[in-house]
């Protein structure tokens, strides 16, 4: 029976053993067996078989783990999913799995700040070179293909101020040069897009986020293709980058409703742009403006929008920003977002990275915003009473 993907999460990783609708969750370092012969069985069965769940060590999972992966595996319609304890985790692995000491990494300009500080930085130890191209002019990033170019690495839309790229002409770019390509696409998840089947080998998502919903977990997946596993597995092998079973558990409970809180995320965010899109002392990072770059390269990949997004405010006034953002009520301050609840972030330059393509002028100020599950007339009454402090 082919199912839908609403139907799919409802209906999935059901325990018909113990007769439970969710999984129990399994907790093993050792695994026993009943004879040596019962063991090396065990092994041979893994070697042959790496994505089908033999166990004969804890590092390598246990049932509630092996579980996850095979619903994201579907969700993600890629060859296998590999686990890690954050959302960082995976973008490590997806990277440290391709490169070398030699080699050079393309990246996006507007990449999470941790991703840039570990290209450019920490893998400069390693005698690895990161270049950084402008994800709305692919010439920069053909232009700077060498021969030690190994990896393609993209984050769509931009951490921050949310560019949305051209993401097929990346991957005919990279296929016509013999390169590997990943992706960071927490923002839509495989419910809006499903990078692996658009030709990227590598698709990472922060489980932290819209897979928990519930600001309770930490967790990373890094879907890849059959062509990139080999190298995955090995660089996840010697890692040892794993989610815990407790962890995993509560990613599959927030799985269950994914759709549900996608969409409503999704609705909540577009009657608050609707609201913000009017002010003249803000300009909107979020694809609800038709006829622009973003939005036509959102529309032309995705089939819905999350409830993360950008504004660029216009001020000379900084402390008018600061007052905004610190008099709203229904939004609290913090890191991270994806769960339940409404968020707001004043950025500062030391948070973006030193970014090469992004230029903002003295007088304008980076606010992020992630619109949660609350009554969006509540939300958009907040921000209008907190937009008359900005000067």
């Amino acid at each position: 029976m082919n199912k839908s993907f609403r139907t799919f999460l409802k209906h999935t990783a059901k325990d018909y053993y113990n007769q439970s609708v969710n999984p129990p969750v399994v907790r093993a370092s050792t695994i026993i067996f009943k004879t040596m012969n019962e063991l090396r069985k065990t092994q041979k069965k893994g070697l042959k078989n790496p994505t089908g769940g033999h166990f004969e060590y804890g590092r390598q999972g246990t049932s509630t783990t092996f579980i996850l992966q095979q619903m994201l595996r579907e969700m993600e319609e890629c060859y296998h999913v590999f686990l890690t304890p954050t959302g960082f985790g995976s973008v490590f692995l997806s990277i440290f799995s391709i490169v070398r000491p030699g080699d050079e990494i393309l990246v996006a300009d507007p990449v999470y700040s941790p991703t840039r500080f570990l290209t450019q930085d920490f893998f400069h130890s390693f005698n690895i070179k990161t270049i950084f191209y402008n994800p709305h002019d692919l010439n920069t990033l053909k232009e700077k293909i060498t021969k030690k170019t190994k990896l393609i690495y993209v984050e769509s839309p931009g951490s921050n101020s949310f560019e949305f790229q051209d993401l097929s002409k990346i991957v005919s770019i990279a296929k016509k040069h013999k390169l590997f390509t990943a992706i960071d696409n927490t923002w839509a998840t495989p419910y809006f897009l499903k990078p692996i089947k658009l030709g990227f080998d590598m698709s990472i998502v922060s489980a932290t986020k819209y897979y928990s919903g519930h600001s309770d977990v930490m967790g990373g997946s890094l879907a890849v293709n059959k062509r990139v596993f080999k190298y995955v597995e090995k660089a996840n092998k010697i890692t040892g980058l794993r989610l815990g079973p407790d962890d995993a558990y509560l990613i599959i409970r927030g799985l269950r409703t994914l759709d549900i809180r996608l969409d409503k995320h999704q609705e909540n965010a577009k009657k608050i742009a609707k609201f913000l899109s009017k002010n003249k002392k803000i300009k909107l990072l979020y694809p609800y403006k038709k006829g622009s770059y973003n939005y036509k390269m959102w529309n032309k990949y995705y089939s819905g929008a999350s409830g993360l997004m950008g504004l660029k405010i216009k001020s000379k006034n900084k402390n008018s920003v600061l007052k905004f953002v610190n008099s709203l009520k229904l939004f609290a301050y913090g890191y991270s977002w994806g769960g339940f609840e409404s968020l707001a972030l004043q950025q500062e330059f030391r948070e973006l990275g030193k970014r090469n393509y992004l230029k903002l002028d003295k007088d304008e100020h980076l606010v992020r915003l992630h619109i949660g599950l609350e009554d969006p007339k509540d939300l958009i009454e907040d921000l209008r009473k907190a937009i008359k402090l900005i000067k």
